[in-house]
């Protein structure tokens, strides 16, 4: 069974989202949000991240008290040279995406690996979950 957390800023963030594109048609700078996937099973947490275009050098990931935050920058020039015509486009743009890492997540064991523009992060659980105890009666 898959649980998804509320998120009381979904608003929030959908109006942000639509900013970032009203001020990327105005002004010509391409606002970059990547795509996240996220899902659970027995074994562990799992981030897929769409970064097209993103070097590996280029991407950052930390945790920071239980918050995992993916950041960086897309850099992408298009160059098209012909004998009576030139071309540039240049697209950029930093990101930035954060989330709160539940109580059994073993971040002592956190791996990520970078395969053809996409960013999987493995977060295994802990095998005992040390959040949960019951205390005796006395």
């Amino acid at each position: 069974m898959f649980l998804t957390k509320f998120d009381p800023f979904k608003q929030l963030k959908e109006i942000e989202k639509n900013l970032y594109n009203q001020v990327s048609n105005n002004e010509g700078v391409t606002a970059f949000v990547p795509i996240v996937n996220t899902r659970e099973d027995e074994k562990g947490f799992y981030v897929d991240v769409d970064l097209p275009g993103v070097k590996k050098e280029d991407i950052k990931v930390d945790i920071n008290k239980g918050i995992l935050t993916i950041s960086g920058e897309r850099k992408t020039k298009e160059e098209i040279k012909q004998e009576d015509y030139y071309k540039v486009e240049t697209y950029f743009g930093k990101f930035s995406r954060s989330f709160t890492l539940p109580d059994n997540a073993d971040i002592e064991n956190i791996e990520a690996k970078n395969d053809n523009g996409v960013l999987e992060i493995v977060i295994p659980k802990l095998k005992e979950d040390i959040s949960k105890k019951s205390i005796e009666i006395k």
